[in-house]
């Protein structure tokens, strides 16, 4: 087995590869896992000359297709132990996908070998000047809300008029972006806490993007990360090295001692965001105007209209969790000059992802609301928060999650719960314990076809006009369905089948808009 040591040449190659068009041809390098961005990093690397090894314990059909085409190597094994063909690979670098735990074997034996391990992140940060001079990054973390804050900033600034990759955990690969031969003028990348884990803070490997945001802090993720402090540690990365502008929740003080604490570039302001009255050097809300007094000259006296609470109710998007996204992706477009006038036509035409506080049926004055991504109590505590009255639809994996805290703060607005998933006897326990007077329904059919159906005729007897039925589970997907779309398509489905097929009333808007 080989053995690296701290000073070995490959680890003097890897300080030299920061471009692009350094030299990787040679480098032996493992890839672990086939998801989209193992194959992603495999690919680059291929194209770059290196000696690549994929290392998955499952893999696609069509990837590992596509692999054999590229002349890459796969090796799939069980990886509870270090396979042979990978001790054999010797490699001189391992890119590790985000789903492998720091404690992974295979990571372990790594940092036994002082085999350097980096993420995709940082492979695609020391490659980005392939189609010339590197774009400007924007980074966007936070326990919830990432995906629809980058499609926010990311359609303000095309609405600017700049050319604009939203990439990262929202889907695209980072790598694929800096690939893209027509280049970009900036990249939005959200970055999971898994990918942030791997990331240097100096070096030839450390970021040092233009803006940063984490949106928010809450328990999540503790069984990856091992502990609520790691887990903070690892989004607090964000904004390591900012140049222009650290954006940060002023109703979330932990993102603001996240940037007092950060080594960040000479210049670089802090700026919050929050639904009440804005300071100096923040967005925020006056009288139902949203303002922007952070990106303009006379910031002490004076405030820029960007839009306001009433055009976005029109559009859906007055929930109070979306409008602080929207604050959030306004501050980092600002941050890159976009117009203010830019900023309102892109709200004008901006519309949530399914599966995201969507109606999916209005009937006899109940609304039924399709929150199937809220995969975590901060999210569900979120969504809960934007109704007077509901009948609510939780649980899942709780990924080591204790939910008593959200059921004790929104007992006073529920109607009732019906509990699904596998996990029932966590939730069961929370309600006795902060609502031991709530009506509470179990499903503990195993069969996920009867899941849903049963679910919401539960829910259906439970509701009254003028209720919200709420699917907002504060758990992840994957104990019954393939993932929080799935689990979402078949609410909605089965709301229309109970329904009797009825048609949407309102589909346009969160109730109480």
């Amino acid at each position: 087995m080989v053995t690296h040591s701290a000073d070995t040449p490959s680890d003097e190659r890897l300080e030299r590869l920061t471009s692009w068009h350094s030299d990787w041809t040679g480098l032996r390098v493992a890839v672990l896992g086939l998801g989209m961005t193992g194959f992603a990093a495999a690919d680059t690397l291929g194209e770059l000359g290196a000696d690549v090894l994929v290392v998955a314990g499952t893999a696609p059909d069509d990837r590992a297709r596509l692999l054999e085409v590229l002349g890459i190597p796969l090796l799939t094994a069980d990886l509870d132990s270090v396979p042979v063909g990978l001790a054999a690979h010797a490699p001189e670098l391992i890119i590790v996908s985000p789903g492998f735990h720091p404690d992974h074997p295979v990571l372990l034996w790594a940092r036994s070998e002082s085999i350097p391990v980096w993420g995709d992140i940082e492979l695609a940060w020391r490659l980005r000047d392939k189609v010339g001079p590197p774009a400007p990054w924007i980074l966007v973390t936070g326990t919830n809300g990432k995906t629809t804050t980058v499609q926010l900033a990311a359609t303000m600034l095309a609405a600017g008029g700049h050319r604009v990759a939203p990439c990262g955990n929202i889907g695209v690969p980072v790598l694929d972006a800096v690939r893209d031969p027509q280049g970009w003028d900036v990249l939005v990348v959200e970055l999971s806490s898994y990918q942030l884990h791997h990331l240097p803070l100096t070096g030839p490997g450390a970021l040092v993007p233009w803006s940063s945001v984490c949106l928010n802090v809450a328990d999540d993720h503790l069984d990856w990360h091992g502990s609520a402090d790691a887990y903070r540690d690892a989004k607090a990365k964000v904004y390591a090295n900012t140049t222009v502008a650290c954006v940060y929740n002023k109703a979330d003080l932990a993102t603001m001692r996240m940037v007092e604490d950060a080594e960040v570039g000479d210049g670089a302001r802090a700026i919050g965001f929050g639904l009440g009255v804005p300071g100096p050097s923040d967005l925020g809300i006056v009288d139902g105007i949203v303002c922007d007094r952070a990106f303009l000259e006379d910031r002490f006296d004076s405030a820029i209209e960007l839009t306001t609470v009433s055009d976005l109710a029109a559009a859906g998007l007055a929930a109070p969790h979306v409008v602080a996204n929207i604050l959030a992706a306004a501050a980092l477009a600002r941050s890159f000059d976009v117009d203010p006038a830019a900023i309102r036509a892109a709200l004008e035409t901006f519309r949530l992802d399914a599966h995201r506080i969507e109606v999916v049926a209005v009937q006899d004055g109940i609304s039924w609301v399709d929150d199937s991504k809220a995969t975590n109590p901060h999210a569900a505590d979120a969504s809960l928060a934007a109704f007077d009255s509901v009948v609510w639809l939780v649980g899942g994996l709780l990924k080591g999650v204790d939910i008593g805290d959200l059921v004790a703060r929104h007992v006073g607005r529920l109607r009732g719960a019906v509990i699904i998933g596998v996990e029932r006897d966590e939730v069961l326990a929370a309600f006795r314990r902060h609502a031991p007077a709530l009506r509470v329904f179990e499903i503990d059919s195993d069969d996920t076809g009867e899941v849903m159906p049963s679910a919401v005729g539960l829910a259906g007897s439970l509701a009254e006009a003028g209720d919200v039925v709420l699917l907002a589970p504060a758990a992840a997907s994957m104990d019954q369905f393939a993932s929080y779309a799935e689990r979402g398509a078949k609410f909605a489905q089965a709301v229309h089948d109970y329904l009797g097929g009825g048609s949407h009333e309102d589909s346009s808007s969160y109730p109480g808009a």
